[in-house]
C-alpha cells in the first residue's frame, strides 16, 4: 500500500513532462515515423515485490546467491539478537510503544490495506486513462487534420480542372467569334459581288436595249417611202400566193 502511495506521488510530480512527451509522441505516431527504440514511450512503473510487507525482493536475491534461502532470515534474526544482547537497541518503554504501533499498523494494513490499495490503483488508472484519452484525442485531431488536408488538395486539383475547363471555354468562345466574323466577312463580300453582278447585268441589258432601239431607229430612218410601198406590195402578193396554195 505504501509503495503504491509513493508511486502515485511520483507520478503526480511527473505528470506535466510525461503528458508533453505523450502529446509530442502522438504527432509522430500519426505520421508513422516515431523512433520507438531511441525514444520509447513512458510506461507506468509498478512497485517491486516485497517480503514481510516492507523488505524488497532484491534483498533476498542478494543473499540467495551467497548464503542460500535462509541467509536473509538468519542475518535479520542474528542482527536483531546482537542489537538486543549488546543493548545497542534498548527495550525501554518506547520499545513496547513502537511494538504496539507496529501491531496497529499491521492490523490496519491487513484490514484496510486491500481497499486503500484498490482505491489508489483506481486513481492511478484514472490518471493514466485521462492521459491516454488526451493522446487519443490528439491523434484523432491530427488524423482529422490530415483528412481535411487531403480534401483541400482534392479541391485544389478540382480548381485546376475548373481553370482548364474555363480556358477551353474561352478558346471555344474565341473560335465562335472567329467563325462569326468570318461568316460576316463572307456575307459582306458575297453581297458586294452580287451587287456588282446585278449591276453588270442591268448595264448589259440597258446596253442591249439601247443598241436594239438605235439599230431599229436607224433602219427605220434608212427606209424610203418607195421602198416601204414596194415592200408592202410584196408582202400582200406573198400572202395572196400563200392563200391560193391553200
Amino acid at each position: 500500500m505504501l509503495s503504491r502511495a509513493a508511486l502515485r506521488s511520483v507520478v503526480a510530480r511527473q505528470s506535466t513532462p510525461t503528458a508533453l512527451v505523450a502529446a509530442r509522441g502522438s504527432a509522430s505516431e500519426v505520421s508513422g515515423v516515431r523512433d520507438e527504440q531511441n525514444f520509447p514511450r513512458p510506461v507506468r512503473g509498478e512497485p517491486g515485490k516485497v517480503r514481510l510487507g516492507f523488505i524488497p525482493e532484491e534483498w533476498f536475491q542478494f543473499f540467495h546467491s551467497k548464503t542460500g534461502v535462509t541467509g536473509p532470515y538468519t542475518f535479520g534474526v542474528g542482527l536483531t539478537t546482537y542489537l538486543f544482547s549488546k543493548e545497542i537497541y534498548v527495550m525501554e518503554h518506547e520499545y513496547f510503544t513502537g511494538l504496539s504501533l507496529l501491531v496497529m499498523v499491521w492490523f490496519a494494513t491487513k484490514k484496510f490495506g486491500p481497499s486503500v490499495a484498490s482505491w489508489l490503483d483506481k486513481e492511478v488508472d484514472a490518471v493514466e486513462s485521462s492521459w491516454n484519452e488526451g493522446r487519443k484525442e490528439t491523434i484523432q485531431t491530427l488524423e482529422q487534420a490530415i483528412e481535411d488536408e487531403k480534401k483541400s488538395q482534392w479541391r485544389a486539383e478540382g480548381q485546376e480542372l475548373l481553370v482548364q475547363a474555363k480556358k477551353e471555354n474561352v478558346l471555344l468562345q474565341l473560335e465562335a467569334a472567329y467563325r462569326e466574323r468570318a461568316m460576316y466577312a463572307y456575307s459582306e463580300v458575297k453581297r458586294r459581288l452580287d451587287y456588282q453582278l446585278e449591276k453588270a447585268t442591268v448595264e448589259r441589258r440597258i446596253s442591249q436595249k439601247h443598241m436594239v432601239e438605235w439599230i431599229v431607229n436607224n433602219v427605220t430612218k434608212a427606209i424610203t417611202p418607195d421602198q416601204e410601198k414596194q415592200t408592202l406590195d410584196r408582202c400582200i402578193a406573198d400572202l395572196g400566193a400563200i392563200a391560193a396554195r391553200k
